[in-house]
């Protein structure tokens, strides 16, 4: 047994190695690029309100994202919500334009990474409970059943999130460059 593990060692040794470097970060923020950036951005765009001050001032969709119940019992009139609900709609979606931001530059990246995550588990209490997400798109793991949209698939999105925090950035990111630049 022990021939056939210093094989496989001498075979993927070197892959392992390679990857125990630099490559894995720099992956990990090419994967958040390619699949979850957008998906953050274009959620984002669709809670921007009217015109250039639409950054200041999110759409009643925007509410309705983020507060389901607190907008049903106000009729849907975000005005009735007052200032909290104002922040934490304000904050929500400029989050989702700056988080994955700073992921992808590589800036400040364990942090935006754990906020990411933080992001995610909060979104995900959201649809659970404010959009009343069924047990299919709910899901469960370990059921043999690999595709729920909620416990399946943000389980990937996180653990892709969790190599940036463990490692860094990466060589190719500001993170890496401002160290340089200040040591």
């Amino acid at each position: 047994m022990n021939a056939l593990y210093r094989l496989e060692d001498a075979i993927l040794g070197p892959l392992g190695r390679l990857l125990d470097g630099a490559v894995t970060p720099t992956l990990a923020r090419l994967v958040f690029l390619a699949t979850l950036a957008p998906f953050f951005w274009s959620s984002a765009m669709t809670k921007l309100g009217e015109g250039i001050g639409g950054i200041f001032s999110p759409s009643a969709g925007a509410y309705v994202q983020i507060l389901p119940a607190q907008m049903e019992a106000a009729g849907y009139d975000e005005s009735k919500l007052g200032l909290l609900a104002d922040l934490v709609v304000l904050a929500g979606m400029w989050a989702e334009f700056i988080i994955p931001a700073l992921i992808v530059l590589g800036l400040f990246t364990r942090a935006a990474s754990l906020a990411m995550i933080g992001f995610i588990l909060v979104m995900s209490v959201v649809d659970i409970a404010g959009h009343g997400a069924d047990a299919a798109t709910v899901g469960m793991w370990f059921d043999r059943i690999p595709d729920a949209k909620i416990m399946d698939q943000r389980l990937f999105w996180i653990f892709v999130l969790f190599i940036p925090i463990a490692r860094g950035a990466g060589p190719l990111s500001l993170d890496t460059l401002l160290k340089r630049g200040s040591g």
